[in-house]
């Protein structure tokens, strides 16, 4: 029943939202946020024992006040997402301004293919829209989910956008060789990569403390030579989106290919510090994301390669 009552909302969603006028819209979704970040949740409760190791210095009114933006930053990206499909496309363009674009371009001419890494920031679907427009079409990856219906409302919703989406699990089994075609080819492929609390994350230090993130772009840059690039992303204060392409994470001279894939993992995890450093508010991570969160029980299974 849930889960029919969220596919029914998204699809509520996609029908009426795209239609409302923009600030009416804006309006709506800001204080839906409000409503949410009010009644101090799990949700906000977690994103709030994130923000603490973002902001170590900061007093709990501080975080409430982060706290609050950061609700209103997660509420504008599905506001914007409703509304996405009907954008022109001058505005999706204009939607964001890039930080370093010559180092998407001097990559690229490589020809052995681009790899953007990003974190949950900003609206990472209007940056998705936005890199296709101006002539980097590109692969991404998106998790299966329940109900059915709703992952094919948003396989359906990327595509629109340019996108080629394959899905994390139940697809021909083969994803990661899929990426490397793509690479190959000399197209760029987008992965959003601060979270993988599994037996197959790679652990890092981030924010003075260990998570693990995905080794998948690392080994994806290692296996191809394709330039690994982290972006972060964060809202404009108006209209729109900007992103920083931060320095392509070099393959090491030395060591084994596991080592390897260490190193750029945590050169990945730095580059997403910097930042979410910068930009708190538009991190969208309310789920635990340090080992310490987790339970003992889970924490274990993890740290043994059991889960």
């Amino acid at each position: 029943m849930k889960q029919r009552l969220v596919d029914a909302g998204f699809g509520l969603g996609w029908a009426m939202v795209k239609r409302l006028p923009e600030p009416v819209a804006r309006g709506a979704f800001t204080a839906a946020a409000d409503f949410v970040w009010w009644r101090h949740g799990g949700g906000v409760r977690q994103l709030e024992a994130n923000l603490r190791r973002v902001l170590p210095d900061a007093d709990d009114a501080a975080i409430r006040r982060v706290s609050r933006q950061g609700m209103r930053s997660y509420l504008r990206y599905f506001q914007e997402a409703f509304r996405l499909p009907v954008w022109k496309r001058d505005a999706i363009e204009d939607g964001m301004s890039i930080a370093h674009y010559d180092r998407l371009e001097k990559a690229s001419a490589l020809g052995k293919g681009v790899i953007f890494a990003l974190p949950h920031m900003g609206n990472w679907d209007l940056a998705g829209a936005s890199i296709t427009v101006r002539g980097y079409p590109f692969t991404t990856v998106a998790e299966r989910l329940k109900p059915e219906s709703l992952y094919e409302r948003f396989l359906e919703y990327r595509q629109s956008l340019g996108m080629e989406v394959l899905p994390l699990t139940g697809g021909d089994g083969n994803t990661f060789g899929t990426l490397a075609r793509r690479l190959r080819q000399g197209r760029l492929i987008c992965l959003l990569a601060d979270r993988d609390l599994t037996r197959s994350g790679i652990p890092v230090d981030f924010f003075g403390e260990e998570t693990r993130m995905p080794a998948g772009p690392a080994a994806l840059s290692l296996q191809t030579g394709a330039a690994l690039i982290p972006v972060t992303l964060a809202y404009r204060k108006k209209s729109g989106i900007h992103a920083t392409l931060h320095p392509v994470v070099e393959i090491p001279a030395d060591g084994d290919r596991k080592a390897k894939i260490a190193a750029m993992t945590q050169g990945v995890a730095d580059a997403f510090a910097d930042g979410i450093r910068g930009n708190p508010e538009d991190w969208h991570m309310l789920q635990r994301l340090w080992l310490s969160d987790l339970d003992a029980a889970r924490r274990a299974r993890i740290e043994g390669g059991a889960e």
